[in-house]
């Protein structure tokens, strides 16, 4: 056919084809406007209203009544259910015939009592198939049920996505409507979509960018959007174009079905089981009609809420697993935060993981899957290989702030030197969505070129689900191999690893943490679900040690697997990575305080059991003052010394040197215990910290330790996610006294004072410093009043310490960070987290800061801060207001950290002694120990899968390699090593002897042993 020659326009021609498939602009003409044929209305639409999520069952007994499309309903987070009624007409016979619902909720769609698909107008799911092409035989007279919730995509936010919910707000239903889908004419746009997408990103430069112009130009020509018969020369041509392969040498993109769904954010946990049905139920419709198509899921607590609630759908889900296409991932119980869990915790993590999806699906995951948290622990690479996983796959540090991450797959050494092959898709997205745009970033992208050439392209919508569509499925099959853009297959994350892996020869190694340098405030923000995480970590170390105990003592004790198993997962779940960092909206703090709440019922009264736990982690005998009875009035108080994990009978004992407390003439207190004197100043800091032996001073000269200090903080955006860099530039200092420092007790074995600062007209402070017998050294017992509003308040130590590096505990170990700001890279780490303490030392002298529930410190040159509110507004409004009690310490040494026993004294700090009741005659008796301070037995538990075992977890604590003995009064008969997962290594017998087991340890390896009595 002759055409007229064109100006080689390059505007006026793509303008043309996108203007052909606007959904804006001519769709009285063009090939859009076609994309929907007749319609007709609805034979019914009744509803019901109700302000809880419930079953299908018990909605569809309901009264329902009529609704009219337009009509409000609400309040957010209430439930509309919708009772549906239509009747497709005889003349759409053999045509494709959807339900259309636009609404600005979510929705699932219910046939024959069965979830069948969701909706979602922000997941671009608008309309249900009823039919692919209506036959005689096909039932025409159709009821089904909409079961609405009143919470878009991303929950409700007033104003803005991250803003606190709007309590008030009203939903709708704006169309509802039987029609015709003319399906050519999508596949047609389709077409039309992904060459202009290739015009506009391969750009003027490329050749192959023209081509694709001259081609939809000339489709634009050929096709008339009015007569279908047209629309084949049209397709043949674009066919055509995408049939032109790629070299050998082309980028492979992998491509798999993605949904991240958080189990909770910007909506609550409940909402997130129908966000996982609504979602996954779609999944299994695309699956039906797209045998290539292959989809990725992780979390397996999210697998066990569908198993609960939707259980056809499991069962679908199970059958669709086997086929190797709907495929569980990440082998952890939730996709966790990578930085504030104990290394326990984490560990826990993927014990619950891998078993569930080793009992419902046969399968073992072989990768970590965390795409959303906010940094990643140098630890978990070994947890990860004791945990059977060797891949990981992450995309979130491509939001630093200041540097870009040098690599998108490389090898990532860990703390004890485990490595694990790592991908960051270099797309930067876990949600694409199929188009030109994504796939050319995916080539530029990669920092690895020439050393790694094939990557992920994880596909759908995420955070609140929604998932693939069939629409990116089309896009992707149009451009399998085709010039100018990368290969894409479907694949699975067995096969893209295992592609990376035999390609790996070139792949660099980054060794260490990696550091999200953004959302640093998550260290800090909502103080009470940290608190409540910590307490739960220790009430559950310790009843599964009791339990453990009393096991071994009494045959005849049963274990409480299943009510231990439901509270770790409860402390699991609330580790998910927008709930313990603090970053979710009030009714998910609501309910994580609960499920804390929960744990502390459970484990406390258990804590008085007749084999009481010390908590002591080493050989050395614990030593330290104990308040026998909580409760008004005078302490009492007892100086006790228990053996490891063991009991000792309360005796008189008197301490080597007694506290003291002396009011000075200029008003400060002098206080003494024989190892630390100090002197506190009338508004409640620090004159001097002295550690008396080596008649060293730890307070900086002209300065004062104990200085409460209130920043300004107003992030750029991520309001409980962030806090910048400019913060420190508005520093001022709590200087007003409502209280001076005054004596509340003195007795020899306690001295304490109290004091109260105002922050502002609505905060304060009321601290009581406490001085104990014996005790290396000085706590802050804190209660602080707060209502404040982007404000961080955080207290400092100025140290007489000079050092170019600090040390912060991590899990199962500790790393350094530097103290000064030479680069973009130190700098980035103006605020960074650690858990039960942070060291600053110099050769022979340090300064150590402990606490029993922060996690956020910055240590700058030899100003040692630890972090203690925040006070965001989004999206929660009311994070952080109220009453807040926690504790803090501080302790100069001598030598090393290590020797000084730091660790054991951050412990100590946070595991308490717990008193109980016991024979008069009861003797002392510990039940383990081991030879070495260097290594920590962390936990003892009943093992998973052999009663009356015992696992024990050791791990090396000071960057040493030693060995070590494991000394138990039980008498042993076998005793493996096992993996993380506790299965044991039948090539690796522990040596037991009469003087215990014999273990060889690198610098901070975790040791796991089955013992069998």
């Amino acid at each position: 056919m002759y055409h007229l020659p064109v100006l080689k326009n390059r505007r006026t021609l793509l303008e043309r084809a996108e203007k052909f498939i606007s959904d804006m602009y001519f769709t009285d003409c063009n090939l859009r406007g076609r994309l929907y044929g007749d319609s007709c209305p609805l034979q019914s639409i009744d509803s019901f209203l109700s302000s809880k999520r419930i079953t299908f069952t018990e909605a569809s007994n309901q009264t329902f009544a009529p609704y009219k499309v337009g009509d409000t309903f609400g309040p957010t987070w209430w439930t509309c259910w919708f009772k549906v009624t239509l009747n497709i007409p005889e003349s759409w016979r053999g045509k494709e015939v959807h339900l259309r619902w636009e609404s600005d909720g979510e929705a699932m769609v219910w046939r024959d009592e069965q979830p069948v698909q969701g909706l979602s107008k922000e997941g671009e799911k608008t309309s249900y198939i009823l039919s692919d092409c209506v036959k005689d035989e096909e039932p025409h007279s159709v009821t089904l049920y909409v079961e609405m919730a009143c919470n878009g995509l991303f929950g409700a936010g007033q104003g803005s996505m991250i803003a606190a919910p709007d309590p008030n707000r009203k939903f709708s239903v704006q169309k509802a409507d039987l029609v015709v889908f003319n399906r050519d004419v999508q596949e047609m746009l389709t077409d039309f979509e992904m060459l202009i997408d290739i015009v506009k990103e391969l750009g003027e430069g490329e050749q192959r960018g023209f081509q694709a112009l001259f081609t939809v130009n000339e489709m634009v020509n050929l096709c008339d959007p009015s007569d279908p018969s047209s629309f084949s020369r049209a397709h043949s041509l674009a066919h055509t174009f995408f049939s032109q392969r790629n070299g050998d040498s082309q980028h492979v993109a992998h491509a798999m079905g993605h949904c991240h769904i958080d189990s909770a954010w910007l909506w609550p946990y409940e909402e997130t089981i129908r966000k996982c049905g609504r979602s996954w139920v779609t999944v299994i419709r695309l699956m039906e009609k797209n045998p290539e198509f292959v989809f990725t899921c992780s979390q397996a607590q999210q697998f066990q809420w569908v198993k609960s609630w939707y259980p056809g759908l499991f069962s679908e889900i199970q059958h669709y697993v086997k086929k190797g296409r709907f495929i569980p991932v990440g082998g952890t119980w939730v996709e966790m935060d990578g930085n504030l869990p104990s290394g326990e915790s984490m560990v826990r993590q993927f014990l619950e993981g891998q078993r569930f999806f080793n009992r419902e699906f046969g399968i073992h995951c072989n990768e970590f899957w965390l795409p959303d948290t906010f940094g990643y622990s140098a630890q978990l690479p070994q947890i990860m290989q004791g945990s059977g996983i060797s891949n990981f796959l992450t995309q979130k540090l491509s939001w630093n702030l200041v540097n870009t991450f040098p690599h998108n797959t490389f090898f990532w050494e860990g703390l004890d030197g485990s490595k694990v092959l790592t991908h960051f898709p270099p797309g930067n997205s876990y949600e694409m969505k199929g188009k030109v745009e994504e796939l050319v970033k995916t080539v530029k992208n990669n920092k690895d070129k020439g050393r790694a050439n094939h990557s992920a392209v994880l596909f759908g919508f995420g955070d609140g689900g929604g998932g693939p569509t069939q629409l990116m499925l089309d896009r992707l099959q149009r451009v399998q191999d085709t010039d100018g853009l990368p290969k894409v297959q479907m694949s699975s994350p067995d096969k893209l690893f295992s592609q990376l892996q035999a390609d790996s020869a070139l792949l660099c190694t980054w060794t260490g943490e990696l550091f999200l340098e953004l959302h640093n405030g998550t260290y800090t923000t909502q103080a009470k679900i940290k608190q409540g995480n910590r307490q739960c970590e220790t009430l559950l170390h310790d009843i599964e040690i009791a339990s453990s105990l009393a096991l071994c003592r009494d045959k005849t004790f049963i274990y409480p697997v299943e009510k231990l198993q439901e509270l770790w997962r409860l402390l699991l779940l609330n580790q998910f990575h927008d709930v313990i960092p603090g970053s979710c909206i009030e009714m998910v703090v609501d309910d994580a305080l609960r499920y804390y709440e929960d744990i502390r019922t459970e484990v406390l009264p258990c804590c008085t059991m007749p084999v009481e736990p010390s908590v002591q982690k080493e050989t050395p005998l614990r030593h330290e003052v104990i308040q026998m009875h909580e409760g008004p009035g005078t302490p009492d108080l007892a100086l006790v010394r228990v053996p490891s994990i063991g009991v000792s009978p309360v005796g008189d004992t008197k301490p080597v040197a007694p506290v003291t407390i002396t009011g000075q003439a200029d008003g400060t207190l002098l206080m003494e215990n024989g190892i630390l004197r100090t002197v506190v100043n009338k508004d409640g800091t620090l004159a001097s910290l002295y550690l008396i032996n080596a008649n060293r001073e730890a307070i900086s000269d002209s300065c004062h330790g104990n200085q409460f200090v209130m920043f300004d903080d107003v992030p750029l955006y991520w309001d409980a996610w962030d806090v910048m860099d400019y913060h420190l530039q508005t520093r001022k200092p709590v200087v007003e006294v409502v209280q001076p420092p005054h004596l509340v007790y003195s007795d020899g074995l306690r001295g304490s004072v109290r004091f109260t600062l105002r922050i502002s007209d609505k905060s304060t402070i009321t601290q009581e410093i406490i001085m104990d017998a014996m005790c290396p050294y000085i706590k802050f017992n804190t209660k602080v009043t707060w209502a404040e509003s982007h404000k961080f308040l955080k207290v400092e130590f100025p140290v007489r310490v000079r050092s170019p590096n600090a040390t912060y505990e991590i899990q199962f170990g500790h790393l350094q960070r530097p103290t000064h700001r030479n680069t973009s890279w130190d700098w980035a780490r103006f605020e960074v987290w650690g858990h039960k303490w942070a060291d600053l030392s110099e050769h022979n002298f340090g300064v150590a800061l402990l606490n029993d529930c922060k996690y956020g410190y910055s240590v700058h040159k030899n100003t040692m801060t630890l972090s203690l509110l925040r006070a965001p507004k989004a999206p929660d409004v009311n994070a952080d207001m109220g009453t807040h009690q926690f504790t803090y310490a501080i302790m100069p040494h001598t030598g090393s950290f290590q020797d000084a026993s730091v660790i054991q004294a951050a412990y100590n700090l946070n595991f308490p002694l717990r008193p109980i009741r016991c024979p008069a005659d009861t003797e002392p008796w510990s039940a383990f120990s081991i030879s070495t301070a260097a290594v920590i037995l962390e936990t003892i538990k009943q093992a998973e899968d052999r009663m009356g075992a015992l696992v024990v977890r050791l791990y090396e604590s000071h960057g040493s390699s030693v060995t070590a003995t494991l000394r138990t009064t039980f008498p042993i008969r076998e005793a493996w090593h096992c993996d993380l997962l506790e299965k044991p290594d039948p090539t690796r017998p522990a040596h037991i002897t009469s003087g215990g087991i014999t273990l060889d340890f690198s610098p901070f390896q975790i040791v796991s042993l089955l013992l069998v009595f």
